[in-house]
């Protein structure tokens, strides 16, 4: 059998393809994002009130947006975004459901959100001792993502 190359004609009009499609669904995550925003807030002028708990899901939000601009800049999706958005999930949920929680459960949860924070410093320790420079989507040279 021979190997051939593949056509390069092909392999740009599928790689043109697949950054499109990667764009629309990146729009459909910030869409999907923004009316569970303006949902939540609705539910919270509905209610009277705001708990710590809604702001920490706006922040949730907030997060998931900020990642998907990053990811649309950079083409990259930098490891300590959903780190960040894991460790404020856990937070909630001890907020939330503390009272139904075991003592194991809580203490667990937390041992999460230090493993969490843990790999956050060590992955920007990595960032710093060791930075390397990559092209953004953009062509501009910058940091690269971690």
């Amino acid at each position: 059998m021979s190997m051939t190359e593949p056509n390069p004609r092909i392999l740009s009009i599928a790689s043109r393809a697949l950054g499109h499609l990667e764009v629309v669904f990146l729009v459909v995550i910030a869409l999907a994002t923004l009316i569970a925003s303006g949902q939540e807030i609705l539910a919270m002028v509905e209610r009277g009130h705001v708990a710590l708990a809604d702001l920490l899901l706006l922040f949730i939000y907030l997060e998931v947006l900020a990642m998907v601009a990053i990811y649309l800049d950079s083409g990259a999706l930098p490891v300590r975004m959903p780190l960040y958005i894991a460790m404020v999930a856990l937070a909630r949920h001890i907020i939330l459901d503390m009272k139904e929680m075991t003592e194991l459960g809580i203490a667990s949860a937390a041992l999460s959100i230090l493993i969490l924070a843990a790999a956050v410093l060590a992955i920007r320790f990595g960032q710093v001792r060791f930075p390397y420079q990559s092209l953004t989507r953009s062509g501009r040279l910058g940091q690269g993502n971690d």
